[in-house]
């Protein structure tokens, strides 16, 4: 997994993992729930909710991007087939590989954009 994905997933983990809400426990209901202050809560709406966004929607938009985006699907493919076509398979293999992994980082953009809206809708009275 590239340094830029994993920084991203990381940090919307982060920041949604942060949120105020109780944690359920299987067997045990004698815990308190998780809080934390509304100083908190400010600063992950103004400031790390809208930096995770911007870094999703920049990797969605490379990912997506045409055969001339560095690291895009469609980068990845031309790419494999100049291997291909100069017979280098080694390359090619790995470049296939990354591309096998492209739907699971896609995925898991979707998955932390959900994350921040959630978060946004119930603690920073965004829609």
């Amino acid at each position: 997994m590239k340094t830029w994905t994993r920084l991203v997933v990381v940090a919307a983990t982060a920041a949604i993992g942060f949120t105020p809400v109780g944690v359920a426990v299987a067997q045990d209901s004698t815990y308190a729930p998780i809080t934390i202050s509304p100083e908190r809560v400010k600063k992950l709406c103004e400031e790390r909710a809208p930096k995770i966004e911007e870094r999703i929607t920049r990797l969605n938009t490379r990912i997506n991007g045409g055969p001339e985006v560095p690291g895009s699907t469609a980068w990845l493919q031309a790419q494999a087939q100049k291997a291909r076509d100069a017979g280098n398979t080694k390359r090619v293999e790995r470049l296939e590989q990354r591309l096998e992994r492209r739907g699971e980082k896609v995925t898991k953009l979707g998955d932390a954009q959900r994350r921040v809206d959630k978060f946004q809708a119930e603690h920073c009275g965004v829609k």
